[in-house]
C-alpha cells in the first residue's frame, strides 16, 4: 500500500516536472500524461501501478465533476447571451449526430454488431473544454467571444447527452427486454430535469451561505468544492445529471458571490488539473501497450473519421441556424478535443461486463491521443489562420480584491509601465484617469517610492492602484501593453479610427468625405446590429461602401464603440 502510494505521489511530481518540456517540443502537456500513465501502468516491464475498474471509475467520476465546477465558475453570465442555444443545440444534436456517424464507422471498421458500433461511436462523441481552453490560455489566445462562449457552454452541457446515451445502449445490449422508447426519453428527461434543478438550487444556497458565514479564508475553497461534490452525488443517487448539476451550480457560484472568489478560483485552478492529470494517468495505466497496438490502425482510422467528418457535420448542421459564419463553424468543428469524458465512458461497458469491453477503454486511448496530437497541437494556429483571434486584451501584472465592505467592489492592481506610451519619461498631468482611483506607490528599480502628481513616471515602473473593479480595464489600457503578432495590433485590426457607435452614416460620409450608400440618419450601432446575422460581438464587421465598420467596445446588444478601417487597410 505504502510502494504504491509512493510511486503514485513521485509518478505526479515527475509529470509535473515535465510540464514545460510540452510547450518547448509543441506537444499538449495532457498527452505527456498519457505517456507517463503508460510507462508506470499495466505493462510487462515495470509493473509499478496496478489499477482496477472500480477505482478507476470512482476516481473518473470525482475528476470529471472537479473539472466541471471549475470550468462553471469561470463561465461569466454575459456569455450566455451569444452562446446559449448554439451550444445547447449542439450538446443534444450535435452529440447524436456524431456519435451515429462515428458509431456505424465503427461497425464497419471493427466488424461490430450496430449496438456494440454505437456504443464506441457515443463514448467518444464528448468534447473536453476544459482541455481545449488550457491549450488556448498557454498560448495566449483572446477569442471572437461568439466562438469561446459556444464552446465553453458546450463542453459543460454535452456530458448529460452522452452519459444517457452510453446509458441506454447497454441497456440494449444487457437486458433480456430493451426498455421502451417512453423509458429512454424518462430517463433524458429525469437526467436533465433533476440535474438542472438540483445544480441552480445547490448553486444559489451555496452562493446565499459563502456571502453569509465568515471563515478561515482557505475554508471557501473547501466549501465550494465538498458543496460540489455533495450536490453532484445526491443528484446521482436521485437518478439526475450529476455531471450537468455540479457545473451549473459552478456557474451560479461563479456569477452570484464575488466575495473570496478569487481565493476559490486560485485553488479550483490547481484542482481541475490535478483532476485531469490524474484522468489521463490512470487511462495510460488501465492498458497494456500490447493492447493499444492491436487495434492501432483501426482506431486511427475511427479517430479520423471523427475529426474529419462526423464532428464537422455535427457543427455545421446544428449551427447554420443560428447564422455563424463559415469560419466560426470550422474552427468549432476542428475544437472537438477529446479528453476527460471518453476516458469515464469508457469504464461503463468494463462495469457492465459485456463481451469485448477491453475494446472500449483502447479506442478512446487511440481516439484521445490522436485528437491531442492533431487538433490539440494545431489549435493557436487554426484560430490565427482563419481570424478568429482579437487583440490581446492589457491586464495588470496582479489584481488583489479588497474586502473592506461598502456598495463598490474594489481590488488593488499592480501595473507595469511599457516603453511604448512612457518614453520619454512624463507625468499623469492632463491625462483623464477614471475616477475614484488612488495611485497608492511606486516600485523603481526594487526602490520603493511614494507617489507625486508631479512624479516623472518611465519604462518599467511599477504602479500600485486602488481602484473599483470596472477601473481595471481602462487602466491596464492607460498604464501597459499586450504584446500581439502585428496582425492584431489594434490599429490593425480595430482601423486607425475609433467611433462613437451613436453617429450616423451621414455624420460619418460628412467626417470621412466617402460615399455611403443607405439611411443617412441610422447610426452606425443601429446599422452593424441590422446587418449581423446574429447577436454582436467585438470583432463583427460590416463593410459600408469604401470602409469596414469593426464592433470595437459592447454592453449587452448595445454597440458602443465602433473602428473604422479603410479598403486598403483591412486586410482581415
Amino acid at each position: 500500500m505504502i510502494l504504491t502510494l509512493f510511486f503514485a505521489a513521485a509518478t505526479l511530481v515527475i509529470s509535473i516536472l515535465l510540464s514545460p518540456l510540452s510547450n518547448r517540443i509543441g506537444m499538449p502537456v495532457l498527452l505527456l500524461f498519457l505517456g507517463i500513465g503508460m510507462l508506470v501502468g499495466q505493462n510487462s516491464y515495470i509493473p509499478l501501478l496496478p489499477t482496477d475498474t472500480e477505482t478507476t471509475f470512482l476516481i473518473g467520476h470525482l475528476a470529471l465533476a472537479i473539472i466541471l465546477l471549475d470550468g462553471g465558475m469561470r463561465t461569466r453570465a454575459e456569455t450566455f447571451r451569444v452562446g446559449l442555444k448554439p451550444a445547447i443545440t449542439l450538446a443534444t444534436i450535435g452529440v447524436v449526430i456524431t456519435a451515429g456517424i462515428t458509431g456505424l464507422a465503427a461497425v464497419w471498421i471493427f466488424d461490430l454488431p450496430l449496438l456494440y458500433g454505437l456504443l464506441i461511436g457515443t463514448i467518444i462523441s464528448s468534447t473536453d473544454a476544459a482541455a481545449v481552453f488550457a491549450l488556448l490560455q498557454n498560448h495566449g489566445l483572446r477569442l471572437n467571444q461568439r466562438v469561446s462562449a459556444t464552446l465553453e457552454i458546450e463542453s459543460g452541457s454535452n456530458d448529460p447527452m452522452a452519459i444517457f446515451l452510453t446509458i441506454v445502449l447497454l441497456e440494449l445490449i444487457t437486458r433480456d427486454t430493451p426498455p421502451q422508447l417512453w423509458d429512454a426519453l424518462w430517463l433524458l428527461i429525469k437526467q436533465i430535469s433533476l440535474g438542472a434543478l438540483g445544480g441552480l438550487l445547490g448553486g444559489w444556497l451555496l452562493a446565499k451561505l459563502i456571502q453569509r458565514v465568515h471563515l478561515l479564508a482557505a475554508f471557501y475553497p473547501l466549501l465550494v468544492t465538498a458543496a460540489g461534490l455533495t450536490v453532484f452525488a445526491g443528484t446521482y443517487l436521485l437518478d439526475g445529471s450529476g455531471f450537468l448539476a455540479i457545473y451549473l451550480m459552478g456557474v451560479l457560484v461563479g456569477n452570484r458571490c464575488q466575495k473570496k472568489l478569487s481565493d476559490i478560483l486560485q485553488v479550483h485552478d490547481g484542482l481541475a488539473w490535478l483532476a485531469q492529470l490524474c484522468l489521463f494517468l490512470i487511462l495510460g495505466l488501465m492498458l497494456a501497450p500490447e493492447e493499444k497496438m492491436a487495434y492501432i490502425g483501426e482506431g486511427l482510422m475511427l479517430a479520423l473519421v471523427l475529426i474529419l467528418v462526423a464532428r464537422p457535420l455535427s457543427v455545421f448542421l446544428t449551427l447554420w441556424p443560428f447564422g455563424f459564419r463559415w469560419r466560426e463553424q470550422l474552427f468549432i468543428a476542428w475544437v472537438g478535443l477529446r479528453g476527460a469524458v471518453p476516458i469515464v465512458l469508457a469504464i461503463f461497458p468494463l462495469m457492465a461486463g459485456i463481451d469485448q469491453a477491453h475494446l472500449f477503454p483502447t479506442v478512446a486511448f487511440i481516439v484521445v491521443v490522436l485528437s491531442l496530437i492533431v487538433q490539440g497541437g494545431t489549435l493557436a494556429r487554426m484560430a490565427r489562420w482563419l481570424k478568429l483571434e482579437l487583440p490581446a486584451e492589457a491586464k495588470p501584472l496582479q489584481e488583489i480584491p479588497l474586502e473592506w465592505g461598502g456598495e463598490k467592489a474594489h481590488q488593488l492592481m499592480i501595473f507595469e509601465l511599457d516603453g511604448e506610451h512612457w518614453t520619454p519619461p512624463r507625468t499623469l498631468e492632463g491625462i483623464r484617469l477614471p475616477p475614484d482611483i488612488v495611485i497608492s506607490a511606486l516600485l523603481r528599480d526594487h526602490q520603493l517610492l511614494p507617489y507625486h502628481a508631479q512624479t516623472q513616471l518611465q519604462p518599467q515602473d511599477r504602479l500600485a492602484v486602488i481602484g473599483p473593479i470596472e477601473t481595471q480595464a481602462p487602466l491596464a489600457k492607460l498604464f501597459s501593453s499586450a504584446e500581439s503578432i502585428p496582425a492584431l495590433k489594434e490599429t490593425t485590426f480595430f482601423g486607425l479610427f475609433e467611433l462613437n457607435a451613436n453617429i450616423t452614416l451621414a455624420d460619418l460620409q460628412q467626417g470621412f468625405g466617402i460615399p455611403i450608400e443607405g439611411e443617412a440618419q441610422i447610426s452606425l450601432g443601429d446599422y452593424l446590429a441590422q446587418n449581423l446575422p446574429n447577436h454582436p460581438v467585438v470583432g463583427d464587421r460590416v463593410k459600408v461602401g469604401p470602409v469596414t465598420l469593426v464592433v470595437k467596445a459592447i454592453e449587452g446588444d448595445t454597440i458602443l464603440r465602433v473602428g473604422l478601417k479603410l479598403a486598403k487597410a483591412d486586410k482581415n
